[in-house]
């Protein structure tokens, strides 16, 4: 079905973005507290990206036409409940293609920056000290990846350069791929014990919750190194303070749970602890990607094709 005369919400401005349909009547919403129109007549919401879960989910409930729903993130877990208010039918799309590139880069910064002791550095440049002496390298260590879409095989697309023993790879099930087996969840605590580097790049839903917990940590070899650059709920922090307090493991944080962290956490004074303040995405890379994506998502819908990166639709 064409759907050319179509409400659109979007969190850009109509004319910033290249290529747009001509027909659907386009609306600009960011999140401010006043809606630019009736959510009732809706069909096509762009979510306001990094406004948060309550600004993302608010006018769901009032949306009686909407037919898609489409985030600017690769995770949806901040729309998803919200859902349960939204007609039968609607499609749930994820922003696949916008930010694997910088959130690999950063993962990769993130585990460079930990080995190396960069932030080390920096405080002795602070203190015009020369901190000479032999420190971690990722070549020949052992990376394993959980959470193996686009964005974990991008990671291993820049990891390919930095000589590591191995890769290994693991997904929600188990399967074989051209550059080699992509274990399951299940394998992971044979896997742990033998991973220099864990590396986390999983989306956030019922099953992965709270899965860096105390037994998946205590699993991780002396020395050990994790990533996260999932969200911050895949690790539980009690659990990884303790493993990081005690000098066993360290931790390079791009997400963190609670979020943002606030000034008083223990984490940030942790010896052995990175964090970033989420900003895998956000990167310059960002904006030109998502408003493409936009204008191929809304010529699709526009011309009643099928839309790219649907991830679930509503019952």
């Amino acid at each position: 079905m064409k759907n050319e005369t179509a409400e659109v919400w979007l969190p850009y401005a109509a004319d910033e973005i290249d290529g747009l349909p001509e027909g659907p009547t386009y609306r600009f919403w960011d999140g401010e507290r006043e809606f630019p129109a009736d959510p009732a007549d809706c069909a096509f919401y762009v979510v306001p990206y990094l406004k948060g879960p309550e600004v993302a989910v608010r006018p769901l409930a009032e949306m009686r036409s909407l037919r898609v729903v489409q985030t600017l993130s690769a995770g949806v877990d901040n729309v998803v409940p919200g859902l349960a208010a939204v007609p039968a039918g609607v499609r749930l799309c994820n922003a696949k293609g916008v930010h694997e590139a910088s959130t690999a880069e950063l993962a990769l910064a993130l585990t460079l920056a930990s080995l190396r002791d960069i932030p080390g550095f920096v405080r002795a440049q602070e203190r015009g000290e020369w901190l000479s002496g032999f420190y971690p390298a990722l070549a020949d260590r052992s990376v394993l990846i959980v959470g193996y879409g686009s964005i974990g095989s991008a990671i291993e697309d820049r990891l390919a350069a930095f000589e590591c023993a191995r890769v290994v790879r693991v997904a929600r099930s188990a399967r074989d791929t051209e550059r080699g087996a992509i274990h399951a969840l299940s394998d992971l605590p044979a896997l742990l014990p033998d991973a220099d580097v864990v590396i986390l790049s999983t989306p956030l839903t019922d099953g992965t919750r709270g899965l860096v917990g105390a037994d998946f940590l205590s699993r991780m070899k002396d020395g050990a190194l994790l990533v996260n650059v999932a969200r911050g709920a895949v690790v539980d922090t009690d659990a990884l303070l303790q493993e990081v307090a005690g000098g066993r493991l360290t931790a390079a944080l791009d997400v963190t749970d609670p979020e943002p962290l606030p000034a008083a956490h223990p984490l940030w004074r942790t010896p052995g602890v990175l964090v970033s303040p989420h900003v895998g995405g956000s990167t310059s890379a960002f904006e030109p990607r998502a408003k493409r994506l936009l204008s191929t998502q809304l010529t699709r819908f526009a011309g009643g094709e099928a839309l790219q990166n649907v991830v679930m639709t509503t019952e």
